[in-house]
């Protein structure tokens, strides 16, 4: 008899675990479609971003040199909070 309930519980402890182990392996696997769903939108976010800043940075050397409606542009951007600045030189290609 006790025979009979050691294997009863240690049946159930294997099932547990069974079950346990492949709720994880199916959540391991949502996650990770999860995530590569999102690379997608975040490369285009990133080039979106690239892109804005040049275009501010162009704006900025623009209004530097005396571009009159690049310098009404900046003031607008400046009285709304947002700060355009000209893009940090670039090293020389050797």
């Amino acid at each position: 008899m006790l025979a009979r309930a050691v294997t009863v519980m240690a049946l159930a402890f294997f099932l547990a675990i069974a079950f346990q182990t492949f709720q994880l392996v199916r959540e391991h696997s949502n996650l990770e479609a999860a995530y590569a769903g999102q690379q997608a939108p975040i490369q285009q976010v990133l080039q979106v971003r690239q892109e804005t800043e040049a275009l501010a940075g162009d704006t900025a050397a623009l209004a530097d040199r005396g571009n009159a409606n690049a310098k009404t542009a900046v003031e607008e951007m400046r009285r709304q909070g947002i700060t355009l600045r000209e893009p940090p030189a670039q090293a020389p290609a050797r």
